[in-house]
């Protein structure tokens, strides 16, 4: 293990468990180091936004934690209040239905119900797609700031023939996702794959998550007007657990139509 970033992250775990800002002198004492080697991993924890220096000179946490640890919080919370509307979704479409967060280009997979079917599309939690290949990514790239696509190359990678490789192109798709409220993968991560997806906003209308179902694209294609409907049940009544009250106002502020 690099021991440079291990002696920064016990650092950081001391300062945060520590009820007052806390001197160099001090953390000389704990960490039985030569100060100019404390003083090198301040300098990298500060550079980095973790840690600051009070008024005195004294080294303490920034709110950095706090956020990072609220991410993890609020993911966590996501997962637990969409079990059941997860649990009627598989239920009445018999596909398998995940729930999803954007991670930059990707997509992770929080929470998964298997479909009873035999013939069933494979996926995991904790595993990754890109966003613009799948109906959740796209459900959620649909709601994210303007200048969310900007990272994104002009030209996307090919997965499939079916996959969106111009970002102009990916840009009118999520335009249609805005207008329609769902997001349709026709084969574009794996080409015998197919799903439909719909974002879930929380307490401040901010998208959160997509749930949405997967499988053979085939079944896919043939239950598709139903899905849909199914899928956008299914994200309201998980947006509501949230605290998103009114999901159709919140879509609209999104659209800019209020």
């Amino acid at each position: 293990m690099n021991t440079t970033l291990l002696k920064g992250l016990k650092m950081l775990e001391v300062l945060a468990r520590s009820e007052k800002s806390r001197s160099i002198s001090e953390l000389v004492g704990e960490f039985e180091l030569p100060k100019s080697n404390v003083h090198r991993t301040l300098g990298a924890l500060v550079e980095a936004g973790f840690v600051q220096q009070d008024a005195a000179g004294r080294y303490e946490c920034t709110l950095k934690l706090f956020e990072l640890g609220s991410l993890i919080t609020s993911r966590i919370d996501v997962r637990s209040k969409s079990e059941a509307a997860m649990e009627r979704l598989a239920g009445v479409t018999r596909e398998a239905v995940h729930l999803a967060v954007i991670d930059g280009a990707d997509v992770v997979y929080l929470h998964k119900i298997e479909s009873s079917e035999p013939i069933r599309a494979y996926s995991r939690v904790g595993g990754r797609a890109p966003a613009y290949c799948v109906a959740s990514g796209k459900a959620l790239l649909a709601y994210q700031s303007g200048d969310y696509l900007a990272d994104f190359p002009d030209e996307l990678t090919a997965y499939t023939p079916k996959t969106l490789t111009a970002k102009s192109d990916l840009s009118r798709e999520l335009s249609e996702v805005r207008r329609d409220r769902i997001a349709v993968n026709g084969g574009e991560w794996r080409e015998e794959v197919g799903g439909v997806g719909a974002v879930v906003f929380d307490h401040d209308g901010r998208p959160a998550a997509a749930v949405g179902v997967s499988g053979p694209i085939e079944r896919i294609r043939a239950n598709l007007d139903s899905n849909r409907e199914k899928v956008l049940i299914a994200a309201r009544d998980i947006s509501r657990a949230l605290g998103c009250q009114d999901y159709e106002r919140t879509i609209a502020r999104w659209e800019g139509r209020e």
